[in-house]
């Protein structure tokens, strides 16, 4: 029964997002063409629910994805230190003006690229002189990236300008305010590519979460499948990181939750956490956005608010 609400409750919230905002939506005239509630209903409230619904995919299979290959239940892009990478990759771009396109594709997303890969890089380097690298010493070693990455932020915002310091301070927030469909697009592509290739995966990734040992012994090439799985999920990560900023704790929470409601084996949880990633997202981005708030709250801190306590509990319970 509270399984039906909680997932009630969640598609109720996600629906609701393309009528709740500073400007009053009337249903009659969302049809009408050229008036006020059409514009902002299909030009900004319609894609800005498509990027959140999608920025949550991904985020919460790049949780599951990390949990399993890592198998640690604190384990997410988030923790390890890879969003920070990519954030920081975003704002040197900010910092030294390149922000165009190229080829097509912005250059802060191949900053937020290099950025996440050299982070999964300083892991797995690090991981090799340490006895527990599947463990708590590579989540340590992911939360000292963390803070570097933070420290190296706060050097860019002491010699950046007004305006380049509210871009990054916008990225490091989490924003989900869009016009046009161009980075929901985007956004979407990334995290049905990370889907895909997860589900084609997903025997692989079953026996990776069983032991190392286990997938060897079954003939699995397990450094080449977990660098290839850490490759294409960083990749994925950084482009839609330098599009939205980070938004922290739904890779935690989400693989958790699907535990939870559905209780499945792991490898057949991918859609359904999917899934439950969008709407929780696009959930957060209409509390986000409720009348009660004088103004409208990063996403990034309405998603602390509820995983911050969230981790502290999966700690007390060591899960």
């Amino acid at each position: 029964m509270i399984k039906y609400f909680a997932l009630g409750f969640l598609v109720f919230l996600s629906l609701s997002s393309s009528f709740v905002g500073s400007v009053d939506v009337d249903f009659k005239e969302i049809f009408v063409s050229g008036s006020l509630s059409s514009n902002v209903f299909f030009n900004l409230r319609v894609p800005r629910f498509i990027l959140a619904f999608f920025m949550g995919v991904l985020l919460a299979l790049s949780g599951w994805l990390y949990q399993g290959l890592f198998r640690n239940s604190l384990m997410t892009p988030f923790t390890l230190g890879i969003s920070g990478g990519a954030v920081l990759g975003v704002g040197i771009s900010v910092v030294l003006g390149l922000e165009f396109a190229f080829f097509g594709l912005s250059v802060s997303a191949l900053f937020g690229f290099v950025g996440a890969m050299s982070s999964v890089l300083l892991l797995l380097y690090f991981s090799r002189f340490v006895k527990d690298s599947t463990g708590n010493s590579l989540l340590l070693l992911g939360i000292a990236l963390s803070f570097f990455f933070s420290a190296s932020l706060m050097v860019l915002f002491s010699i950046s300008t007004a305006t380049q310091s509210y871009s990054i301070l916008r990225y490091t927030m989490g924003d989900l305010s869009t016009i046009g469909y161009n980075e929901a697009i985007v956004v979407t592509l990334s995290s049905l590519l990370l889907l895909a290739f997860l589900y084609l995966k997903r025997y692989e990734l079953a026996m990776l979460s069983v032991s190392e040992q286990n997938a060897k012994l079954k003939g699995l090439d397990t450094k080449k499948i977990t660098l290839l799985l850490l490759v294409v999920s960083s990749f994925v990560i950084g482009v839609a990181i330098s599009i939205t900023g980070p938004i922290g704790f739904v890779g935690l929470i989400i693989p958790h939750m699907a535990k939870k409601l559905f209780k499945l084996p792991s490898y057949k949880l991918i859609v359904p956490t999917a899934l439950l990633g969008g709407l929780f997202l696009s959930a957060c981005d209409t509390l986000s956005r409720l009348w009660i708030f004088e103004s409208e709250i990063p996403i990034g801190v309405v998603t602390a608010f509820i995983g911050g306590p969230f981790f502290i509990y999966l700690i007390l319970k060591r899960v």
